[in-house]
């Protein structure tokens, strides 16, 4: 018999406020998290992205890639919603990204922004898997993610993770209580780190991969 998974968090209920409890708790630091490859990727021509939430990063994507087209996946009706108010050009899909299969081949990038810590390490090794197949050999995948930090940071950085979970347990319904090993998964799946940029002592990590030849 096969384990029972978890339903996704439902984000609905938090989308049109999700944007200002980000300001008020992080100010601008996860945004910056999020651009922080943006002009690394002008020359990117297919994109798939999960968990946009309200489509700040698409935005900021296809004005700086006029020629992109982007395929925004996620689980939440309302924020597609928002997401296509912001970048009307990207095309949407409503579906829980464990079960999604890409519509066409040839993607060049993959993006995941404070998206993969909802899953576990072995729904992401499933999803990079599953992606493979649907990319370019020049694809490349840019990462946002909290991170247990080190030194000084690590205990601040630990409690804050947690309460993050907790936070969005009590919003949204999330089952998820801690951060996947994103890097050993996506490594197993055939992909290795190119470029990292750490913020706020290492509490974030904006990561671009590429795949491995």
């Amino acid at each position: 018999m096969s384990a029972r998974r978890e339903a996704p968090g439902n984000f609905d209920g938090v989308a049109r406020a999700y944007r200002w409890l980000e300001y008020m708790t992080f100010a601008r630091a996860l945004e910056r998290c999020r651009f922080a490859f943006i002009p690394a990727l002008a020359d990117r021509r297919k994109a798939l992205i999960f968990g946009d939430g309200d489509g700040r990063f698409t935005s900021r994507l296809t004005a700086a890639a006029p020629g992109l087209s982007a395929d925004c996946v996620d689980a939440s009706a309302r924020m597609l919603e928002l997401l296509r108010e912001r970048a009307p050009r990207a095309r949407t899909h409503l579906a829980d990204a464990r079960d999604f299969s890409p519509p066409g081949a040839g993607y060049d990038l993959v993006a995941t922004h404070f998206f993969l810590d909802c899953l576990t390490t072995e729904e992401v090794a499933a999803l990079a898997e599953r992606l493979n197949p649907s990319l370019s050999a020049q694809a490349v995948w840019v990462v946002s993610e909290f991170s247990i930090a080190s030194g000084f940071w690590a205990m601040p950085s630990a409690a804050l993770v947690r309460a993050l979970y907790l936070a969005f347990r009590i919003l949204t319904g999330l089952r998820t209580t801690r951060l996947p090993d994103h890097g050993a998964a996506l490594r197993a799946a055939g992909w290795r780190l190119s470029d990292e940029r750490r913020l706020l002592g290492g509490m974030l990590r904006a990561e671009f991969w590429r795949r491995a030849a």
